[in-house]
C-alpha cells in the first residue's frame, strides 16, 4: 500500500512539475518576443498615442503590472476556470477553448485511428520477412513518411482534389459532427490522412521491431514446437506481446498531435487548437496562448496517464 501511495505521490508531483514548468516557459517566451497586444491591436498608429492613453490601454490589457503579477494574475483565474479574454474578438478564451478543442480532439482521434492502423499493419507485414522484400517496401514507407512535409502533402492534395477532381470540401464553412456529420467527415478526410500519415512512420518502425523481437522469444519457439496454427501464433501470440511499445508511441503520438497540427489547421482551415494558439501569437493575445497551450499540456499529461493504465490491461505482468 504505501508502496502504491509513493508512486502516486511521485505521479503527481511530476505532473504538477511540469505543468508548472510549462506555464513558465510559455509565459517568458510571449514575453521575450517584441511586440506586444497595444501595438499588434494599433500597428504604426502606436506610435501617435499619448503616455496617458498607452498608460490606459496597458491596464485594460493587464499588461500594466510586474511579470510576477501578471503571471499570478493569469494563473489564477485559470485555475479557477477563467482563462482571459481575446481582446480582438471580445470573446473570452474559455469559450474559444470550447469551441475549438472538439475540432483538434476528433482530428487527433481520426489521425491516430489511421496512423496506427496504417503503421501496425506495415510494421506487422515487414516483421514477418526481415531484411526481404516484404521489409523493405515497409522501410521505404517509413523513410517517405517521416521525410515529407505535412505542409508539403497538405498543399498537394489540395491541388490535386480541387483542381483535378473539382472536390474540396475544407473550402465550407467548418460543419461540427453533431449539425452535419457527413460533411463534418470530409472536411476531417484530408487533414485526418495527413497527420495520419506521419503518426503511421514511427508506429510502423516501433511495430517492426517490437514484431521481430517478440517472434525471436522462446514461449514463441515453444508455440511453434506444439502444434500451434502459426496465423494464431501471429495474431495472438506475437501481436499481444509487441503492443506495449506501440501502445506507448500511439500515446506520445496522439499528444503531440494535439499541439502540433498547427499547419494543418491553418491550410485546411479547421477552427481548432493549433489554429487559436497561431493567431493569439500572432495578436499578441497571451491569454489565449497561454491558456490554450496550458490546456493542450494538461490533455497530454491525462494521456499519459491513461497509457500507464492501458498498460497494464495489456500486460498483466506490469500489474
Amino acid at each position: 500500500m504505501s508502496i502504491l501511495r509513493n508512486r502516486i505521490t511521485t505521479k503527481l508531483l511530476t505532473v504538477a512539475s511540469t505543468l508548472f514548468g510549462i506555464s513558465v516557459f510559455v509565459f517568458v517566451v510571449l514575453r521575450v518576443v517584441p511586440g506586444d497586444t497595444i501595438s499588434s491591436s494599433f500597428g504604426i498608429e502606436t506610435s501617435a498615442l499619448t503616455p496617458e492613453k498607452i498608460a490606459s490601454l496597458k491596464a485594460y490589457f493587464g499588461i500594466d503590472k510586474s511579470l510576477l503579477g501578471q503571471y499570478w494574475a493569469w494563473l489564477s483565474g485559470f485555475v479557477s476556470g477563467n482563462f482571459g479574454l481575446s481582446y480582438h474578438t471580445g470573446v473570452p478564451v474559455t469559450s474559444l477553448t470550447l469551441h475549438s478543442f472538439p475540432v483538434t480532439l476528433e482530428l487527433a482521434l481520426l489521425a491516430t485511428l489511421f496512423g496506427v492502423t496504417v503503421g501496425t499493419m506495415l510494421g506487422f507485414y515487414s516483421a514477418s520477412q526481415p531484411g526481404g522484400r516484404r521489409d523493405f517496401v515497409g522501410q521505404i514507407f517509413g523513410l517517405l513518411a517521416l521525410s515529407l512535409p505535412s505542409f508539403v502533402l497538405s498543399t498537394a492534395i489540395i491541388a490535386v482534389s480541387a483542381n483535378k477532381l473539382h472536390y474540396f470540401p475544407n473550402g465550407f464553412e467548418y460543419a461540427p459532427p453533431w449539425v452535419n456529420l457527413g460533411l463534418n467527415l470530409q472536411q476531417m478526410l484530408y487533414p485526418a490522412i495527413v497527420l495520419g500519415i506521419a503518426v503511421a512512420a514511427p508506429v510502423m518502425r516501433t511495430a517492426r521491431s517490437s514484431f521481430i523481437e517478440v517472434q525471436d522469444k522462446d514461449f514463441i519457439r515453444t508455440a511453434i514446437g506444439k502444434g500451434v496454427n502459426s496465423r494464431r501464433v501471429r495474431f495472438v501470440h506475437v501481436l499481444r506481446n509487441a503492443l506495449n511499445p506501440i501502445v506507448t508511441m500511439t500515446g506520445i503520438q496522439f499528444g503531440y498531435l494535439l499541439g502540433g497540427a498547427v499547419i494543418v489547421e491553418q491550410i485546411f482551415a479547421l477552427p481548432g487548437m493549433g489554429r487559436q494558439i497561431l493567431d493569439g501569437i500572432t495578436k499578441r493575445e497571451y491569454a489565449t496562448v497561454q491558456s490554450t497551450v496550458l490546456v493542450v499540456a494538461i490533455t497530454f499529461v491525462l494521456i499519459n496517464l491513461m497509457t500507464d493504465f492501458i498498460y497494464q490491461k495489456v500486460d498483466p505482468r506490469i500489474r
